[in-house]
């Protein structure tokens, strides 16, 4: 085999080896070879993603499959071409290992985060294409983490959040029980506090149990359908209210620093989290009140908003080359064509258009 590798590999930036909106990727196409070797063309590669896929059965013989993807961007560099157009045909590289450095700038607008299900996934790649003279096409890539930063326009994201019920008691019982329910804002960071306050009042003849439960709401959506999928993160009960009793009760909920970030941004994949207030009575329908809540990134929030609880964005620590004593790139024994970086970056991939689906939020009531 000529070609004996192949690769694509990139520079972390930051000690979590994630990127952001407008951020710059580093990186080389590596091709090593065992004798000189003809080369019609390299190609890099850079996409953002997103596809669903899931089957529903319907009866016995009843069988569909919904699927639908999203295109974010899709940047194409002809490297050893880009500075050959007056030599049409094949280069010639010779024996050893070549490195050919690429650098690309991510979209800075709003693009979803990185997100995998066995249902959807949200990607974020670079890759690499070889085409030799009479040979089948050689393909390298790599995934890399893209966290979006906070997306501070969300209406109501820091308003104060409320919902109060009413419920009679009849069953073995009588009298009424309320409750209200607030939180100070919509949108928290990873790792910051959810202050629930609830006011009750038990005018019944029944003892009731405020549960304080968050949960996660994955929706897809492909073809016209949508599919839900939810996951309870925190759920505890508190001290029983006794009958006949007007009660104040307030619990905090810590947002757990590895909770991914909400996703409200794409067309088929949504990331949601809603707090649900529940109080326990026996033998009759627990009430209930839900309330959204958007998880936003530790490090991304403007700190011009002012906000004390959010305090001031982290600093993060970079790291431009992983390897500092590493020698420069050298592109020996021939000398192919590297491409120089481009300031600004070339036009990216138009959005794909897509069928318009219903807000999730009309079907809360689903859950």
């Amino acid at each position: 085999m000529t070609i004996t590798n192949f690769s694509i590999e990139y520079d972390a930036i930051n000690r979590n080896n994630t990127f952001t909106n407008g951020d710059t990727i580093n990186g080389r196409i590596i091709v090593e070879v065992s004798k000189e070797t003809k080369i019609d063309s390299l190609i890099f590669i850079a996409q953002g993603r997103a596809r669903v896929c899931w089957s529903e059965h319907y009866g016995q013989y009843a069988h569909y499959t919904y699927w639908a993807t999203e295109k974010y961007y899709n940047v194409t560099h002809d490297i050893l071409r880009e500075t050959r157009q007056d030599v049409p045909g094949t280069e010639v590289i010779g024996k050893g290992r070549h490195v050919f450095p690429f650098s690309f700038r991510i979209p800075n607008r709003k693009i979803p985060s990185t997100f995998k299900t066995h249902i959807g996934k949200i990607v974020h790649k670079l890759k690499a294409e070889l085409k030799q003279p009479m040979k089948l096409k050689k393909k390298a890539k790599i995934h890399f983490t893209f966290v979006s930063k906070a997306d501070m326009d969300i209406p109501g994201l820091m308003e104060p959040q409320f919902g109060c019920k009413n419920k009679s008691v009849k069953v073995f019982a009588s009298g009424n029980v309320s409750m209200d329910v607030h939180t100070k804002r919509m949108g928290y960071k990873q790792g910051r506090d959810l202050k629930v306050t609830v006011e009750i009042n038990n005018c019944s003849t029944r003892s009731v149990k405020p549960k304080f439960i968050l949960y996660e709401k994955k929706s897809y959506f492909a073809q016209g359908r949508r599919k839900v999928c939810t996951k309870e993160i925190f759920n505890e009960k508190i001290e029983t209210v006794a009958s006949s009793n007007k009660e104040t009760v307030t619990k905090v909920i810590t947002i757990p620093r590895e909770l991914p970030p909400s996703i409200l941004n794409s067309a088929i994949i949504k990331l949601e989290y809603r707090l649900k207030v529940c109080l326990n009575i026996k033998c009759a329908l627990d009430p209930e009140i839900k309330l959204p809540i958007v998880v936003l990134p530790a490090s991304e929030v403007p700190a011009d908003y002012g906000f004390e609880e959010f305090g001031h964005p982290n600093q993060t620590q970079t790291h431009p080359n992983p390897n500092p004593n590493q020698a420069s790139w050298n592109i020996a024994p021939q000398k192919p064509a590297v491409p120089q970086p481009v300031e600004p970056p070339p036009p990216y991939g138009a959005y794909a258009m897509y069928p318009s689906f219903p807000d999730s939020d009309k079907h809360s009531d689903d859950l």
